[in-house]
Parts: structure tokens; sequence; C-alpha cells
């Protein structure tokens, strides 16, 4: 599945930093982000830490926000997170997952600008969305403009690629899903927040740092630059890839490989007659994947320390697959 462009897609904070600066040099100005967002393979220092570059800039950061799994994008899914200081840079981390999801009222009050800066996996319960749906009540509420520097959807852009039930949010709104979109939507971060602006009538004042170099046929190898994962059980985007689809496993009392070395490429458990699940899978004719029976033991969540008997899913065509049918 390599694929390769040159030159590189070039990220929101490369086009940033490749710009003027001077209106972000002097005024106060806050960061959302964790240690995946990063510069990209065509800056002059590729895999940067978006606050160390900007730093370097001359940028006046003055506080960070981080989400779900911290800044240091490792905490164990749905724990609680603490505030912190920054080791890298000495600026204090106020926690958007844990006492609170939206920036405090009290701290955009010492900003002149907020900036965004997170990659998104391109599905619908991955959390850092949400974060951004929350930032951009609390700034439209505090007058804070917002920032946010776009980056690739890792499943590509194609709209007529997208899946998957629109979310009821009259029925169910939460923090893995609090508005109406599909499963897998096709939308980069900057896309999303322009829309919700709209939809959501906010009174925002919001500017989105365009990508340059992406088309939306674009899967994240054809970028160009390394997957860095964004948080411990996506390590790669083959895991990003099937994620929309094998995550709805978390509702069952199958494993969905979290704990395993591959999550949410294999499903399984210890009762699972795995060869006749992996050929009825194919059976089914699915473009674009296959299945293959598997064992894995998982070190952590459902099943943790057993033997289980599951099946792998192996995409051989990026551009047929559908992740959530084949979920």
């Amino acid at each position: 599945m390599s694929q390769s462009t040159s030159p590189p897609v070039r990220f929101g904070i490369d086009m940033l930093l490749a710009g003027p600066l001077g209106d972000l040099r002097g005024p106060r100005i806050g960061l959302v982000t964790n240690d995946a967002a990063t510069t990209g393979a065509g800056a002059s220092a590729p895999l940067t830490p978006t606050r160390r570059a900007l730093i370097q800039a001359g940028v006046t950061l003055t506080a960070l926000f981080s989400p779900e799994h911290g800044l240091g994008a490792a905490a164990a899914d749905g724990a609680g997170v603490g505030d912190a200081i920054d080791p890298l840079t000495g600026l204090p981390v106020h926690s958007l997952y844990g006492e609170r999801f939206r920036p405090a009222q009290e701290h955009l009050a010492d900003l002149d600008l907020l900036l965004f800066d997170i990659p998104d996996v391109g599905a619908r319960f991955y959390t850092y969305i949400w974060t951004l749906s929350h930032v951009m009540e609390a700034c439209a509420e505090a007058g804070t403009p917002l920032w946010v520097l776009d980056r690739p959807n890792p499943l590509g852009g194609a709209l007529a690629a997208a899946e998957g039930p629109m979310l009821d949010e009259a029925r169910v709104s939460t923090f893995v899903g609090r508005w109406r979109m599909p499963i897998r939507h096709c939308l980069t971060i900057g896309e999303l927040a322009r829309l919700w602006r709209q939809e959501r009538d906010l009174p925002l004042d919001l500017t989105v740092v365009t990508l340059a170099g992406w088309s939306r046929s674009m899967h994240w190898p054809a970028t160009g630059v390394p997957f860095v994962p964004p948080s411990p059980a996506m390590p790669s985007y083959e895991t990003a890839l099937l994620y929309p689809g094998t995550c709805l496993f978390e509702g069952t009392n199958l494993s969905e490989g979290r704990g395993a070395a591959i999550p949410f490429r294999v499903v399984g458990a210890p009762w699972l007659e795995n060869q006749a699940v992996a050929d009825g899978f194919n059976a089914l004719g699915l473009p674009g994947v296959r299945a293959r029976a598997v064992q894995f033991t998982p070190t952590a969540s459902k099943h943790a320390g057993r033997l289980c008997r599951g099946v792998m899913l192996h995409v051989l065509d990026v551009h047929r697959f559908r992740p959530v049918a084949a979920g």
C-alpha cells in the first residue's frame, strides 16, 4: 500500500511557518496540541513538535491545552488527564480531558489568540474532533479568535467514500459523538471547523490555515509524511484505515485487539471459530479486503492474558475498501 508524492504535502503548521509571522510575535497565544502534531516532511525541520517549531520561529506561546491521551499522546484510552507543566517548553498545560472538556473562560481571558493543531484519524468516535467542537464553542463565548492549522484526513477526502449511519444527536450525544455526522466523514479538521461554525451558527472568529499539495484522493501514504501515532492504540496508518469498522466491536464481547500488537486490525475471542468466520467474511466478496484466521493474546482490555482465536483484516485496495461495511 506504499504510495509517494513529490513534493510532500505541507500541513497548516508548515504553511504558517512559511509565511510572515509578525502578527504572532507579541500577542499572547495559546495552542491546543499534542506530541503527534508535528511539522511535515517538507518543512525545514521535519517532524518537529508544533509547539517547539512555533517557539523557535519566535511565536509568543503562553499556554498549552491537551486532548484525550494528554500532551504526550500516551495516556490510556478514557483515562482522565490532569493539568501539568510541559517539560519541552516549560509552559502550563491545561487538560481538556479530565475535569473539563473545553478551555476555561479565565484561561481564554489571558489569551489574544488560540491555535489548534491536533491530527485526526477520520472517524466520528475519535475524540480529538470533539475537543475541537468544545474549543470552538468556548472561543465563541469568550470572543477569542481561533486558528485551526489544517491536516490531511489519513483516510482520504473522497466524499463518496463517507460511510456509516448519521448520528442521531437528539437521542445520543456524547464525547465520542456530539453532532450529526457519519462514522467515516472524509473531511479534514479545518473543513470540520468551517462546517460546524456554519451548522451551529457560532459567532466565532475562525481562521483555517490550509494545506498545500493535498488532494481528496490521497490516503496518508501519498502525503510523503511519516505516520506519527496520535494515541497509544493507533500505531499505524493501517490501524487508522480499519478503525472506523473494527472499533464497533468495542461494544461487544469480542476483543478488537486493544492490548495486542496490532489493535483494531484483529478481532477475536477465546471461543471464536476463527477459520469459519474468515471463510464467511471472504465469501461476502467485500471490495479491497480479505480476512485471515489468526491467534493473538491481548495484554490488556477484553480477554487480557488469554489466547484469542480471531481474524485479521488485510486491505488490498485502499480506494475500494469500505471500513464500516467490513466491520
